[in-house]
């Protein structure tokens, strides 16, 4: 694109200022008004006229034109107004510099005008709600994978059309300025891309809610792909800017680590000494679809007061130590989950949770008592007040809003308990025991030494309610129960309950062949004294040399740990899981005696996804044909009306548009594919796509294990029997293995081996590709899902909580292959078992298959046996797959025994794959296949989550804009 250079000329006098003061904003705002004027002589030098301009969004559906002509017109002069409000941005608020107007100058001058547009209706949003003093819902997460927010805001916005008409009177197209943007780089995987979803529709909705996070400046990683697998270097995302985000510096709060506390002369605890932070807010405004209702993403970063720098260190020479304080207090932010193999790596993790948990809850008590007036009434609080922790790393917000109930504004122990407890409610996300967090309670008391107290006062709590239920009369049950469902882990119980489990010592037991009794002794004795005494001493010394040799090693005393999910358990007024199997084996297995205890706290909130972004933005020309059979657009919004698709499955005509519509996108994807691999596909094969976090649970490796069998399969045929009996596929892979989980980068250098074989053997053509898309992310998920025709979730049963990326792929009108494993139950019950292709064990059986294992009793099929020789021969090249293969291998022992049951399953998903290649030869039945699927996806839609929210959970009611 040649670069355009503008030229302006004006002759103003009037500045107005943004964003608008926090008044409450008239009705007159369902149009919003941009007034821009420029000031000074530099203006005039560019030639451009550019007197007064206003800028008119229509933010509300129901203000639009009706008259089609009033409409076209209305449209061309918003078109009009846009560009100038993006002329102006170009020239006024630059991020590049004012001589050229390239591509990436075109997207941030796009996106702050649209900013304008979105501050207005932030600030009118929260005035009302100010005004209202309304119940708020404040979802804390340490993820928000929000993907690029232009075609997203605009098109909430509703504005699409005359942006892509502004742009183009300025010599650029809508979707290339929109693809200069950079992801987000605020999370990584399902959990941060369910909390945006949650975000979209909590505004769409005109739910009164916040999201409060963090503000990565490097985020995970950037993924590169290289000979040697995945390579991690520092994700960039921020370093041209960030257009959308509004910095409140006004607006920060202390956070305190380490130091000690102490009593006062009041009696009330003290938290004195130790290292300081501040935590700045920076706010990104979340639009609602078809609503002025613009709801707020926190955002914090983390600094040191300037005084912390050591100027006279710096003048020494001593840079690194005049620096050190501001680097400390900056690190928090820098990286989305730390290493934390290193001590350094876990406080560095804690105090990112910390954090957020802190300056978050201090935010949300300064709106409650700012809002209180004059006096406030803390019983109110969980009357305005609902907070959701999403998963454990949010857990430390329980026990500092107890401190600051408690320390700060002199509540009593048992008044702060109730509110936090009425206040406070749990999102469990997993089962896996490993992402259950604990915290060595010594690290905590140094870093958090007032929390570990009231932590310790909880557990007390939760001790007398487990005593209280279960009694003292049977020991045994008491301890187990205790040991199951205490906080504190491997930690004496408190003095108060000491003699509670008083148990008695037993002796030890010396057998009698090893001993005489003394009167045995005395009988043996021949009179002789001396006699006697040596035989004495020499059984004692016998005795002790064998005791010696019997004793075992002194085992290691277990570290003492916090326990963060019993923590949230005991200290949530709801606790919930994401899909119904899900839920079911959190009541029945990892929080049975918690559910025993509680059972009305347990609840079910099966996941979804926000229409929006997932297929009505994603995929136009799907979304289009959608609206023209079912009559209607209301499907965004009320997705129940997806199903009437299925009056029309078998219509010939909706079959061919449906079909051109998949293979327009396929022809996108295999575009993009050879833009960033190198490698070129049909798009006539199937598109076969597995994207998510990498990981043994996952299974991508029982999926190249089954594309190496059919490769070697194929390799075993004549050219015509390959053809005749496999169906072209395009296997593609994407997903961030964690930089220090060593087997998972071992599978993605798997996959990549045997892509670079594959895709360069002739014999094989296009019959069956390979390809990792480098760096997965969003806005290539938004690329891929809407191409995709077959889909692979395919996780041990049991494993998964829920999972998203299957509700986006079936929204697509993509077929799933999976197990009955996390919101794929819901899937196959809602589109229908036909059209669900399902494999492998059940999760009731794969305890007993473990054991099975363990017992030396499992035979491998082999098949398996077959594809795990041929990777051993080096077919794939020189790497050592010795550690990965032999993971699967063997019946115990740490990284053996196929844990994941990849060997298991193996003969049902081979088998499972050729009942998907017959079916899709028949291209007919396949469509309609298709259609099913979009039609059953209804219930999958974050809307529908999020009403389950307001209602079950958070008590909180819609709030229109006048």
């Amino acid at each position: 694109m040649a670069t355009t250079t503008f030229h302006f000329s004006a002759n103003l006098t009037k500045t107005t200022s943004f964003p608008p003061s926090n008044s409450a904003l008239s009705s007159e705002h369902t149009k919003t008004l941009f007034i821009r004027t420029a000031v000074n002589s530099r203006a005039k030098s560019f030639n451009f006229n550019f007197n007064t301009r206003i800028f008119s969004l229509n933010c509300v559906a129901e203000n639009k034109l009706q008259d089609p002509e009033l409409k076209q017109q209305q449209e061309a002069t918003d078109a009009t107004s846009i560009a100038s409000s993006i002329k102006y941005h170009a020239e006024f608020t630059p991020m590049f510099s004012p001589h050229n107007f390239e591509l990436p100058q075109a997207f941030f001058a796009t996106a702050q005008s649209v900013r304008d547009a979105l501050i207005i209706n932030w600030n009118a949003t929260y005035d009302y709600y100010e005004k209202l003093n309304v119940k708020q819902a404040y979802y804390l997460s340490m993820e928000f994978l929000q993907g690029r927010a232009l075609l997203n805001a605009i098109g909430n916005l509703e504005l699409t059309g005359p942006y892509a008409e502004a742009l183009s009177k300025l010599g650029y197209r809508l979707e290339d300025v929109a693809s200069q943007e950079p992801d987000a780089a605020l999370g990584n995987g399902g959990l941060g891309r369910l909390a945006s979803c949650f975000l979209d529709s909590l505004a769409t909705l005109n739910y009164p809610a916040w999201g409060y996070g963090l503000r990565y400046k490097y985020g995970l990683f950037k993924q590169l792909i290289t000979k040697d697998g995945q390579e991690e270097v520092a994700e960039d995302w921020l370093e041209m800017g960030n257009p959308w985000e509004i910095v409140r510096n006004d607006i920060t709060y202390p956070v305190k680590f380490f130091g000690k506390v102490i009593t006062g002369s009041d009696g009330k605890k003290h938290w004195i000494g130790g290292e300081d932070v501040s935590a700045v807010a920076h706010d990104v405004p979340i639009p609602g679809y078809k609503t002025k209702t613009t709801i707020n993403l926190r955002l914090w970063s983390t600094k040191a007061a300037s005084e912390e720098f050591d100027l006279y260190a710096f003048n020494s020479g001593r840079h690194t130590e005049a620096y050190e304080a501001l680097a400390n207090a900056e690190k928090i932010c820098y990286i989305l989950y730390p290493g934390d193999d290193s001590i350094e790596g876990k406080v560095l993790r804690l105090k990112q949770q910390y954090t957020l948990c802190s300056a978050s809850l201090q935010d949300i008590i300064a709106r409650f008592k700012r809002r209180s007036g004059a006096t406030v009434n803390w019983e109110e609080f969980p009357e305005k007040v609902a907070v959701q922790m999403n998963d454990t790393h949010p857990t430390l917000c329980i026990p500092e809003l107890l401190r600051i109930l408690i320390d700060i504004n002199g509540l009593s122990w048992k008044d702060a308990w109730n509110i936090t407890q009425r206040t406070v409610a749990y999102t469990n996300h997993t089962v896996l025991p490993e992402a259950l967090e604990k915290w060595s309670l010594d690290l905590m008391q140094k870093l958090l030494p007032r929390h570990v107290e009231i932590i310790e006062m909880i557990d007390e709590e939760l001790i007398r309610t487990i005593i209280a239920e279960y009694g003292t009369a049977d020991s045994d049950l008491l301890e187990k129960k205790l040991k199951e469902m205490r906080i504190l882990d491997n930690v004496e119980l408190p003095s108060e309950f000491a003699d509670v489990l008083i148990k008695s010592k037993e002796a030890v037991d010396i057998p009698s062949e090893e001993l005489q009794t003394s009167e045995e002794i005395e009988n043996n004795n021949d009179g002789d004294e001396e006699d006697s005494v040596a035989k004495n001493d020499e059984i004692d010394e016998s005795f002790i040399q064998d005791k010696k040799e019997e004793l075992p090693e002194p085992v290691p005393e277990p570290p003492k740990l916090v326990r963060m999910a019993n923590l949230c358990v005991v200290s949530s007024h709801a606790v919930n899981g994401v899909a119904e199997i899900h839920s079911e084996i959190v009541r029945d297995e990892v929080f049975n005696s918690f559910y025993k205890l509680w059972p009305d706290k347990f609840q079910n909130k099966t996941n979804g996804v926000t229409p929006r972004r997932w297929i009505r933005f994603c995929n136009p020309s799907l979304s289009k044909i959608i609206t023209e059979w079912i009559g209607t657009e209301d499907w965004v919004l009320n997705t129940e009306k997806l199903a009437e698709l299925r009056k029309f499955v078998d219509n010939e005509n909706l079959q061919v548009q449906w079909s051109e519509a998949k293979r327009n996108n396929k022809i996108k994807v295999a575009a993009f594919l050879k833009e960033k691999t190198g490698y070129s596909v049909s798009p006539d094969a199937m598109f076969d796509i597995q994207v998510k976090r990498i990981h043994e649970y996952k299974r991508q490796l029982l999926n190249v294990l089954g594309i190496v069998y059919r490769y070697k399969k194929m390799k075993e045929l004549s050219a015509a029997e390959r053809k005749a009996n496999f169906v072209p596929r395009v296997c593609i892979f994407g997903g961030k293995a964690f930089a220090t989980y060593a087997q998972a980068k071992r599978i993605v250098k798997f996959i990549t081996d045997v892509g670079a074989t594959v895709n360069h053997d002739p014999e094989i053509g296009d019959l069956l590709k390979v390809i990792f898309v480098p760096d997965y992310n969003v806005s290539v998920a938004e690329l891929l899902i809407p191409a995709s025709e077959l889909s692979q979730h395919i996780s041990t049963a049991g494993m998964e909580a829920s999972g998203t990326s299957n509700m986006k792929f079936a929204m697509n009108g993509c077929l799933l292959v999976g197990t009955l494993d996390g919101a794929n139950v819901e899937i196959r019950e809602e589109v229908g078992a036909d059209n669900f292709f399902l494999f492998g064990a059940k999760a009731n059986e794969i305890a007993g298959l473990r054991k099975e294992r363990a017992e030396g009793k499992f035979v491998p099929d082999p098949r398996f046996e077959e594809v795990k020789e041929f990777v051993r021969s080096g077919a794939f090249g020189p790497y050592n797959y010795d550690e990965l293969i032999g993971s699967l291998e063997g019946n115990e022992g740490y990284g053996r025994a196929d844990y994941f049951l990849v060997g298991k399953d193996f003969p049902s998903y081979i088998e499972c794959q050729e009942k998907v290649d017959k079916a899709y030869r028949d291209q007919r039945t396949w469509t309609r296949m298709s259609i099913l699927n979009t039609a059953g996806s209804y219930k999958f839609s974050s809307d529908r989550t999020i009403h389950e929210y307001a209602r079950d959970i958070w008590n909180i009611e819609p709030v229109k804009l006048p």
